[in-house]
Formats: structure tokens, sequence, C-alpha cells
């Protein structure tokens, strides 16, 4: 058996420990650069809340076009009086042009926010719409099951997915 000088073995294991090191190093210098960018940070409840509040006064407007605009070129929208699914600008114009000759005033009686992301959240709930007849003036409540899923796409929230329907029990 060849015996080595003293003093190889602890210089191999400084070296293995030193190489060792780096590696570690590297390995979390190299995590961190590709984690990318810092997350946005995530919204408060109460400014996704404002979302919904933001869009019952865009209905005030009575221009479906403005209503529209909040909702993303993708969304898809569940309205709570057509039974016709809508999938893109026109048809969600389409809807919100027959819905805001009611005059809908929306106000929520309860709501579930859940906040997922810096750029996505989930606001459900229960509202209620009142509706005013355009030809006699008569009031009438629809009360309803809604879900709005918003993205912040382009620095700006957007919705989209928005289902509403009325609750089932009257």
């Amino acid at each position: 058996m060849t015996r080595r000088p003293a003093g190889t073995s602890i210089r191999k294991r400084a070296a293995l420990v030193a190489t060792a090191a780096l590696v570690a190093t590297g390995t979390v210098a190299a995590g961190v650069s590709v984690a990318g960018p810092e997350r946005p940070a995530k919204p408060s409840k109460k400014q996704v809340t404002a979302l919904f509040d933001k869009w019952n006064a865009t209905l005030q407007t009575g221009d479906p076009e403005k209503v529209a605009d909040l909702y993303a070129d993708d969304a898809v929208l569940l309205p709570t009086l057509s039974n016709k699914i809508r999938t893109d600008h026109a048809g969600i114009v389409d809807y919100f042009e027959h819905f805001l000759q009611k005059k809908p005033v929306g106000k929520k009686v309860q709501t579930v926010v859940n906040v997922l992301d810096g750029n996505s959240a989930i606001d459900t709930g229960v509202y209620e719409f009142t509706f005013t007849d355009p030809k006699t003036g008569k009031k009438s409540v629809t009360k309803a099951r809604y879900t709005y899923e918003y993205e912040k796409r382009h620095g700006e929230w957007k919705i989209v997915n928005h289902h509403s329907s009325a609750m089932p029990e009257g």
C-alpha cells in the first residue's frame, strides 16, 4: 500500500469543501437569476371589491362599449338575463345594449373575495339589481349569484370571466 505524504488528504478535503461551496453558491445564484423579476404585490380585498363598484358605476353611464371595455378581449360572460354565452367584445357589447335599457343599479348583498396573486383575484357572492322598465317606469328587483374573475393585464384590471345567474329559489 502506498502512503501519501502527510497533509495531502487534508488539502484534498479542503479543495473538495471549497469546490462544494462554490457549486452551492453557483446554484443559489443561478436559482435567483432564473427566478426572474419580483412578483407584483397582491391587491387588498378592498381593492378587488372596488372593481365591482367601478363596473356598477360604468353601468350608470348607459354606454355598452364602456362596460364591455372593462372585460378582457378573451373574456367569457355568462349573463343573468340571457341564455347566450358571450365570448368576445362584440357579444358582450350586444348583451349590455339590452341589459342597460333596463337602467340596472347593482348592490352587493354578500361577497367573498379570494386574492390569488398579484395579477388575479376572484370576487363571488350575491347581488341584486334594481331595474326600471323603460316604458312604464316600474321598478323591479332581481337577486342573483355572481362570480367575477379578474386579471391584471398590461397594468390594468380586466374581467376575464363573469358568471351571473338568478337565484334558483327566487
